[in-house]
């Protein structure tokens, strides 16, 4: 497909109440327009569309939030260099796009510079990098990435819980979500995740009057009777 054919597949699933809801709570300040269309939807769409580099960086540099989120989905990570991670993280501009980017089975966390990007940008000084950083570790708690051992992820265990409070309201949600990955793994991080979340307590997350989602509750995950059986607890 070329970038003309994508617009038209978004345009023909165009979401007229997705329309009205960008319109009030969508990117401010900001020159993009949406088509409307739910995250579940778009991903159905990347599925159509396919694996394709060249497009994906053409999209991404549309006007159109919609086309941008399908070029993160379609992606290749093979292809992904640390200049267009760095490039693109400068640009997220709210919406889905961060959490696309970074999280939610995120291409980025596909890469073999995943690992090291996540290391970096927990040291910046921007809150951006930092809350990918961490959906990064979200996702790699899935994998086995070389450096992100047991030593490593008890040291990142402690940070998150004396930084998180004092943390940007979106680093904490995606450092809650890191947590709650990382206490998955085993039974020795099980334990330190979880006494961790327990002195944190509830993290206080603003999605905003109209969204029903509530702020991750990591104590309940990592008590589940499922993780229980599966970690042998």
């Amino acid at each position: 497909m070329k970038k003309a054919d994508v617009i038209k597949l978004l345009k023909e699933h165009s979401n007229e109440r997705g329309i009205e809801h960008w319109k009030k709570s969508g990117v401010k300040d900001s020159k993009l327009k949406s088509f409307g269309i739910g995250l579940t939807q778009l991903r159905k769409i990347a599925k159509q569309v396919g694996r394709d580099h060249s497009l994906a960086l053409q999209l991404w540099k549309s006007d159109v939030y919609d086309a941008k989120v399908v070029g993160l989905l379609i992606d290749d990570p093979k292809q992904i260099t640390r200049a267009q991670a760095e490039e693109q993280v400068e640009q997220l501009q709210g919406g889905y796009l961060a959490h696309v980017f970074a999280s939610c089975d995120a291409t980025l966390a596909k890469t073999p510079l995943a690992f090291d990007l996540a290391c970096d940008w927990m040291e910046s000084d921007d809150p951006v990098r930092r809350r990918c950083a961490y959906a990064l570790i979200y996702e790699l708690s899935k994998k086995n990435p070389k450096g992100m051992d047991d030593e490593f992820l008890l040291v990142l265990i402690e940070r998150i819980k004396n930084e998180i409070k004092g943390e940007d309201m979106w680093v904490r949600e995606s450092m809650n979500s890191a947590l709650m990955g990382i206490g998955k793994r085993n039974k020795k991080l099980n334990k330190a995740a979880l006494r961790a979340a327990k002195a944190i307590g509830p993290v206080d997350i603003d999605y905003g009057d109209d969204n029903a989602c509530e702020p991750l509750d990591v104590v309940k995950h990592l008590t589940s009777e499922h993780l229980k059986k599966k970690l042998g607890l």
